[in-house]
């Protein structure tokens, strides 16, 4: 056990970053705004790390998120003047460079804080050894027991590679409270604590369903999990900052980018069906009855590779006969091509209205998007004859694209090695290696059964509404999969909600999703229902497979959408 803080029995772990180009004063606010034992930094994702990968392509000494650098700039000595660990994953592709970058800093600014890191995520040398392919980034989620051997070391800064979002904080909740390795219920508490506030200002109201009901969201503030000794905490936030904490809110991030009712991790699996929030005072929120099950003997590993080349033009469609203009831009342009890319799709968007007041009201969107490993297939050969189009095609033609190169686009797919492959070590502040050895205990993850469902309500009058009259939800993506979770608030709408939205339901409501595999899990504790919408987004966020890439608004598409809802459950 090592202290991080001043009270042995809990620990109080703030959020500065919630991605790669997050409000770069958060690290200063954070620090002034009131206390902390330790502050972390999210700064990786799925298309974070290509965009890192890209990085070390024109310089090896860089593939580390190089906003982190700035921020530290700002706010090392301060950080050290309170006493608050920093601990991130802006290592990136190269965390060994990012310490070293940070020792420059500080050696710049006169301070002298003991910095460490975590490596051993990345697989690239062994990826063909390790049946991983030929990708251009290849980087195993690590747990977060490097970064408690760093810290139990009395380093000040901790940055990592790939770890798990949530690892920044199980690092420093273990080593504070001296948890084992096989202590699951406190590290699944932590885990989840360490979900709510991943990224950031998602946790204080930030694209929440319910948005209007916050009274201040100009600048929400960042937020705080306060984890105890037995791995519960409390979710908040400093004082006199803009957002909100209410268990609607940090359910909202929970149901973020989730998957079945186990949350699998390298340390520990959290059962999410045990989950159970409270309110706990003004922007206080507790998260209680969390258990664990042991990590499965795999980890997860990010593959990023190049997938091609890809170019897109949009055309505006006016007025009348939106359908036979689309039809004729569309022969003409892929008679006209002298040679076809290796995909070439297209898509209308019906944004007109009739009898519109604007013309903007009153046009439609067609856009053509192509792909092919060959960037001379996807480029000037193509965006020209798109232009050259415009005194020939149909009445009105114009386009929100000028024409040009086509440019590169990455793939995401998920690879899986055994925990006893990949070599997590900590490098201490004296330069010694640590290894961390592979969890001794696993447990395949397997289908948690469906619970049982309470009844169904009466039938009785119901009124046809938008879902999200009732029903809150968040959206987000995995790879080439989206996730929709969606929750209500009170017994009675839980009773409707978990047979009014099934499988066949949510496709009939969101067409795009009908020919595609869907799976429905049901959260009692949350009166949540989560599902899995299979390849809706192509090959991941980079393939840009639909105008949404990442899925940030299919949550909201599906609460605008129209439902019979039994009118004494409406507002």
């Amino acid at each position: 056990m090592t202290s991080l803080g001043a009270d042995p029995e809990l620990l109080r772990i703030g959020n500065c970053s919630g991605f790669y180009g997050d409000r770069l004063s958060a690290m200063r606010e954070m620090l002034e705004g009131g206390q902390l034992d330790v502050l972390t930094g999210d700064y990786l994702a799925e298309l974070t790390m290509l965009i890192l990968g890209r990085d070390r392509m024109k310089d090896p000494n860089l593939g580390y998120a190089k906003t982190f650098v700035r921020q530290l700039e700002d706010c090392l000595g301060l950080a050290l003047d309170h006493g608050v660990r920093i601990v991130a994953n802006a290592g990136g592709l190269n965390p060994a460079g990012l310490a070293q970058r940070v020792r420059e800093v500080a050696e710049k600014l006169g301070l002298d804080p003991k910095i460490a890191y975590v490596e051993g995520d990345d697989l690239l040398p062994r990826a063909q050894e390790l049946g991983l392919g030929a990708p251009l980034t290849a980087n195993a989620y690590l747990g977060g027991w490097g970064i408690a051997e760093a810290l139990t070391a009395g380093a000040d800064i901790v940055v990592t590679g790939r770890v798990t979002d949530a690892s920044v904080v199980v690092g420093p909740a273990a080593a504070h409270f001296g948890w084992a390795r096989t202590d699951f219920d406190a590290l699944a508490g932590a885990v989840v604590a360490g979900h709510v506030i991943e990224c950031g200002t998602q946790a204080t109201g930030g694209n929440f369903a319910f948005f209007t009901e916050i009274e201040n969201l100009d600048r929400p503030g960042f937020p705080i999990a306060e984890v105890r000794r037995d791995g519960s905490s409390v979710i908040t936030k400093h004082a006199n900052t803009g957002g909100a904490v209410t268990v609607d809110t940090v359910e909202a991030q929970l149901m973020y980018e989730i998957q079945s009712a186990r949350y699998a991790g390298p340390d520990v699996t959290a059962r999410l069906d045990t989950i159970r929030l409270a309110a706990d005072g003004p922007d206080r929120v507790l998260i209680s009855g969390v258990t664990g099950e042991a990590p499965p003997p795999q980890l997860k590993v990010s593959l990023n590779t190049l997938g091609g080349f890809r170019n897109e033009m949009t055309f505006v469609l006016t007025g009348l006969d939106i359908d036979a203009k689309a039809a004729l831009a569309q022969r003409q342009l892929e008679s006209w091509l002298p040679v076809r890319p290796a995909e070439l799709d297209w898509s209308l968007s019906r944004l007109d209205r009739p009898d519109a007041e604007t013309e903007e009201q009153a046009s439609a969107l067609l856009r053509c998007v192509v792909r092919d490993p060959d960037p001379e297939k996807v480029g000037r050969a193509f965006s020209s004859v798109a232009v050259e189009l415009a005194l020939a095609s149909y009445p009105g033609f114009t386009m929100t694209t000028p024409p040009g190169n086509g440019s590169p686009y990455g793939v995401y797919t998920a690879g899986y090695v055994d925990a006893g492959e990949v070599a997590h070590t900590a490098v201490l502040p004296d330069g010694s290696r640590v290894a961390i050895a592979p969890p001794a205990q696993t447990l395949e993850l397997a289908e948690v059964a469906e619970p049982e469902l309470p009844p169904p309500l009466p039938k009785s009058e119901t009124r046809r509404v938008p879902l999200g009259s009732i029903a809150l939800a968040r959206s987000g993506d995995k790879g080439g999969n989206a996730n929709i979770g969606v929750w209500v608030r009170t017994d009675e709408q839980w009773r409707w909600l978990v047979h009014a939205l099934t499988v066949d339901e949510l496709k009939a409501l969101l067409p795009e999703t009908a020919k595609l595999t869907v799976t429905r899990h049901v959260l009692p504790n949350l009166r949540a229902v989560n599902f899995i919408v299979e390849g809706l987004l192509g090959l991941g966020v980079a393939y840009q497979a639909r105008f949404d890439p990442q899925a940030k608004g299919l949550g909201e598409w599906l609460r605008s959408r129209h439902i019979d809802i039994p009118v004494e459950l409406l507002p």
